[in-house]
């Protein structure tokens, strides 16, 4: 921070890109509060090519450059220049870079088909799951970065002989921006090729593997200063003072480290497209037992890790929604959530989890289908299709807190959730409801708040991530939900417990 700029004069701007959209959000602290101010929202999705699923990334770059300007153009127009800005994307997805930097390839959606077996085909053949686990300790998801390159390996072996640095994603973006190329720590532990004890690429498995170990470049902590703009970038954006931090660079990083609780213990759920439900942790917990339960230990900011599940999330409901709107049907969210609320409760549940629902579209024939093959009543109309999705998700949240508490053997208490699901007041209750626990929601825009919150970290604008959280609960004002009916939630979660599918055990 420069000498003579007083804290109320420090503006920064969060790029936050999700797997449905993404926005530039303009952040201005006064030395007490937070405040945001939206520059710019933009869609994000995957296009299909030869039928690959790809990531648009020419088309994502021109949006994030042109909320870059708008926010830049901005903040000065309010007399406080933007000093720094941070990019946070989802895990897993990468860039390869050539030898003269350019893209081998537009990055491929990790919902793609290519990983279809592969995680599979590497434990009979390459490395057994137990081995991956005590190197990584991150969960098996068969979209993780490692398979999606062991596909790539088999597939087109030519672009990773032209590949002379892998970036993930928010990474390449800013390698775009400054042209540095890093990997920050939050987003490269979603690889599952990073070892946390040796606290660096986990060399044996990439080289069991057969990758190329050259293309993995410098891990870097979260609130590292990265660089300037390139010049003809800060002449394009209108802005030679602004500094790149790498944030937390993964999402759900930066969403947590704006979990805005003063207790040292708590549970938090990352409520998007994916729920991610987990606790913060000093050191990795890699055991048989959190193998067991497929749980992950992702970096977390300040030498913290997330002990998490990833589960399904929204994904459930936005899909449906698309499938209604091609019927001709339209919902807005406040009508998808009154329609659940609306339909006969705890008529069929669904395991959020099951991979069937990871592929795109026809997702209320998978659901439908599901209960049929479970023995149950397939909902019928739409909203029993929404009520069926959010008492699942709900029951799905029960069951891993009871299962994070196991791991931690420590008792969590409240449940923190942030991100775009606080906005769906009736999730919020049911799953206050049916974990039996206090919820504190909010705030929405969680994700962005994390980023601007390590970029005011980094600058010295607070001094540690205690500061920064009661800085961000008395900016935003989160809402208690008490848990209600509880027997009925208990009578519902045993018949939930009880579903399989024939042949599952």
């Amino acid at each position: 921070m420069n000498a003579n700029q007083k804290p109320e004069n420090y503006a920064c701007l969060a790029v936050d890109l999700g797997a449905s959209s993404g926005r530039v959000i303009i952040g201005n602290f006064d030395g007490n509060k937070i405040s945001l101010q939206e520059a710019h929202r933009f869609p994000n999705g995957p296009v299909e090519k030869d039928g690959t699923l790809f990531w648009d990334f020419q088309s994502l770059m021109n949006e994030i450059k042109l909320g870059l300007k708008k926010g830049i153009a901005s903040a000065r127009k309010n007399g406080a220049p933007v000093r720094s800005i941070g990019i946070d994307s989802w895990g897993v997805d990468f860039g390869l870079l050539d030898e003269n930097g350019n893209l081998v390839s537009d990055p491929v959606h990790y919902r793609d088909k290519r990983t279809q077996g592969v995680m599979e085909y590497v434990f009979k053949n390459k490395i057994s799951a137990a081995e991956i686990f005590i190197r990584t300790g991150i969960q098996f998801l068969p979209f993780n970065s490692v398979y999606q390159l062991f596909a790539l390996k088999q597939t087109h072996p030519e672009q990773l002989q032209k590949a002379q640095c892998f970036l993930m994603m928010s990474n390449l973006v800013e390698y775009m921006l400054t042209g540095v190329k890093s990997c920050e720590f939050t987003n490269a532990t979603t690889t599952q090729l990073y070892d946390p004890r040796k606290r660096g690429w986990a060399d044996d498995l990439i080289r069991r593997l057969d990758l190329p170990r050259s293309i993995f470049p410098k891990i870097v902590k979260p609130g590292t200063k990265i660089a300037p703009l390139k010049p003809d970038v800060a002449e394009e954006l209108g802005s030679h003072e602004a500094q790149v931090i790498s944030v937390a660079t993964h999402d759900t990083g930066s969403a947590v480290c704006a979990v805005p609780t003063l207790e040292k213990k708590f549970a938090y759920l990352s409520s998007g497209t994916w729920s991610l439900l987990g606790t913060e942790v000093k050191k990795p917990v890699i055991t048989p037992r959190a193998l067991e339960l497929n749980f992950t230990n992702e970096g977390g900011v300040e030498d913290t890790y997330r002990l998490l599940k990833n589960i399904m999330g929204l994904w459930l409901l936005q899909e449906s929604r698309a499938e209604w709107e091609r019927q001709g049907r339209k919902y807005s969210w406040e009508q998808i959530t009154e329609m659940g609320e609306k339909a006969q409760p705890f008529m069929s549940f669904i395991d959020p989890d099951d991979t069937c629902f990871l592929p795109p579209g026809d997702m209320t024939d998978r659901i439908r289908a599901w209960c049929k093959l479970s023995g149950q009543n397939a909902p019928e109309t739409d909203a029993a299709i929404v009520r069926c999705v959010m008492e699942s998700l709900a029951m799905k949240y029960r069951d891993t807190i009871m299962q994070l508490e196991d791991l931690t053997k420590s008792s969590l208490g409240k449940l923190h959730i942030v991100g775009g699901g606080v906005q769906n007041d009736k999730l919020c209750q049911w799953t206050a409801d049916a974990t039996g626990r206090e919820v504190i929601a909010g705030p929405v825009e969680a994700t962005a708040i994390g980023n601007i919150g390590m970029q005011l970290l980094s600058a010295g604008m607070v001094k540690d991530l205690w500061e920064l959280r009661r800085r961000i609960h008395d900016s935003f004002s989160p809402r208690t939900y008490a848990p209600k009916n509880a027997s009925k939630w208990l009578t519902a979660y045993a018949k939930y417990k009880s579903i399989r599918i024939k042949g599952d055990s």
